[in-house]
């Protein structure tokens, strides 16, 4: 199942996507709902980023093969930090490029979204408190991280307003442990991989956060991103394509 955040003209709401029909959504999400009637093609709504999270966490150096080409170590635990809510930005919206950027990249990302309280869950019923899952794009302030890193923080690089893309949709039933992701910039391949380079599962990474943090519905995972992140302009195009959920495209704008 494939559901989303819209508006229609009366503001936002929840709806599940059957091919290009978007139908409402009874309830909620993270409880009890139903399917209702027909809102009209997904070309007549607005889409939204698909939750509104309280908690942004993000994971760093967790595909395999990006840690090998880098030379670095495999870390022995997540490496972790958050971006604010204010990151967030809907699909389609853009992406603005700071005015104090220097080398703005892109990173394509699977991203689940958690269902329902998570507190000190075992791995093996980790899963079970995910709602299903998103494409993001963990953008990035290059040259601002590498000055920060210096103090070991990682706020101001990640934290710029719509630093955060999310979408299209999220999808209920998928593999967490397979699934092709693919990241395009002005329609060229940059970044191809598969979950399944992950260091950290899916279900590592719930049970670990949540024996410190009580994951909330609505709550999202960044999970890391592969190998090919490339610098962005203003006019660009970036595409973040997920097998089994869609594409999240995203242009890149000078700030004013």
């Amino acid at each position: 199942m494939k559901i989303l955040r819209y508006d229609a003209g009366g503001g936002a709401d929840y709806g599940v996507l059957d091919g290009r029909a978007v139908h409402e959504l009874l309830g909620s999400p993270f409880g009890n709902f139903e399917i209702g009637s027909l809102i009209g093609d997904l070309s007549s709504v607005r889409l939204l980023a698909p939750v509104v999270p309280d908690k942004i966490i993000c994971v760093g150096l967790n595909y395999v093969s990006h840690i090998e080409e880098m030379g670095f170590p495999k870390p022995e635990r997540p490496m972790l930090f958050m971006k604010p809510r204010t990151t967030l930005t809907n699909p389609g919206d853009p992406v603005v490029y700071p005015r104090q950027g220097t080398h703005v990249e892109y990173e394509g990302e699977l991203v689940p979204v958690i269902g329902k309280p998570a507190r000190r869950v075992a791995e093996e019923d980790a899963l079970d408190y995910v709602l299903g899952y998103t494409c993001g794009n963990d953008m990035t302030e290059r040259q601002l991280q590498h000055a920060e890193l210096v103090n070991r923080s990682m706020l101001i690089s990640k934290g710029f307003d719509t630093f955060c893309p999310l979408g299209p949709v999220i999808e209920t039933d998928i593999d967490p442990t397979n699934v092709d992701l693919t990241t395009r910039l002005n329609g060229e391949v940059k970044q191809q991989s598969n979950t399944s380079d992950l260091l950290f599962s899916v279900a590592q990474l719930v049970s670990y956060i949540s024996q410190a943090v009580t994951l909330e519905p609505g709550d999202v995972i960044m999970t890391g991103t592969p190998s090919g992140v490339a610098p962005v302009s203003p006019g660009d195009v970036v595409e973040v394509e997920m097998s089994g959920i869609g594409v999240l495209r995203t242009p890149i704008v000078a700030e004013d």
